[in-house]
């Protein structure tokens, strides 16, 4: 784990650079998107516990498996995430776990997308001393994806977007203006935000630059033409990028 900001630590899991964020203070933390691997998750407990972290609670920024974890070691605290999230965890809940693979542990298994909605501002019982988490809805990449803005830390928790390794990853069939719209949303937090961390690829103090690269990954799409975006030589980009443009021509006809 790494401490990107006071209180703020991030590890990240060898498995499509998936980071959990935990932030703490007063031997109380919050923990967003523990993640996803068993072994990840026990050493994650097993780090709480050595730091001496009792966890208060949990957010989840969107509904896709690998963002929906828990472990029995952090407890019984409340788990939040926005309606959106928190009704797809329940409805889709089949197809999230078979999601995990074959042979993920049953108890683990079983606290998956257990998360309560929330439309404001997380219960002060779940947020550890020091901390104003402001929760930032929107519907970019999946319905009711939150980003969650620290103003004390300038911290910019982002989800699946503003990634230094993924591209933008709009949902089927015709996310494109939902996106677009997130994007303009994040913006003046983007701007003002020492480090953000992205839910899959690293802590950076470049929000505003990754999200300028995002519009204009999107633009160079939506006109027809091939970006110069340097993350489409990553893996699982390339498809991507094919999925994409087959959505705008989809729009298009």
């Amino acid at each position: 784990m790494i401490e990107v900001a006071d209180g703020v630590l991030v590890a990240t899991s060898r498995v499509m650079s998936t980071t959990s964020t935990v932030l703490f203070r007063d031997g109380e933390t919050l923990l967003v998107d523990p993640a996803w691997m068993p072994d990840e998750l026990d050493a994650l407990a097993d780090e709480l516990d050595a730091r001496g972290l009792r966890v208060v609670g949990g957010f989840a920024t969107h509904a896709h498996h690998d963002h929906l974890l828990w472990h029995p070691r952090f407890g019984d605290a409340p788990r939040w995430a926005s309606p959106a999230t928190s009704a797809l965890a329940h409805d889709e809940r089949e197809a999230l776990v078979a999601a995990l693979g074959a042979g993920f542990p049953q108890a683990l298994v079983e606290l998956m997308g257990r998360v309560e909605g929330t439309d404001a501002a997380l219960p002060p019982a779940s947020v550890p001393r020091g901390f104003a988490p402001e929760l930032v809805v929107h519907d970019g990449h999946a319905p009711g994806h939150t980003a969650v803005w620290l103003p004390e830390q300038r911290v910019l928790i982002a989800g699946d977007m503003l990634s230094d390794q993924e591209l933008p990853l709009p949902f089927d069939p015709d996310d494109l203006p939902s996106y677009l719209a997130a994007l303009d949303l994040l913006a003046p937090y983007a701007a003002h935000a020492a480090v953000v961390i992205p839910g899959h690829g690293s802590p950076g103090s470049d929000a505003d630059r990754r999200l300028d690269a995002d519009r204009r990954y999107l633009d160079d799409v939506l006109a027809g033409r091939v970006p110069t975006d340097a993350r489409l030589a990553n893996p699982g980009m390339p498809e991507e990028f094919a999925r994409l443009t087959a959505m705008v021509a989809a729009r298009g006809s």
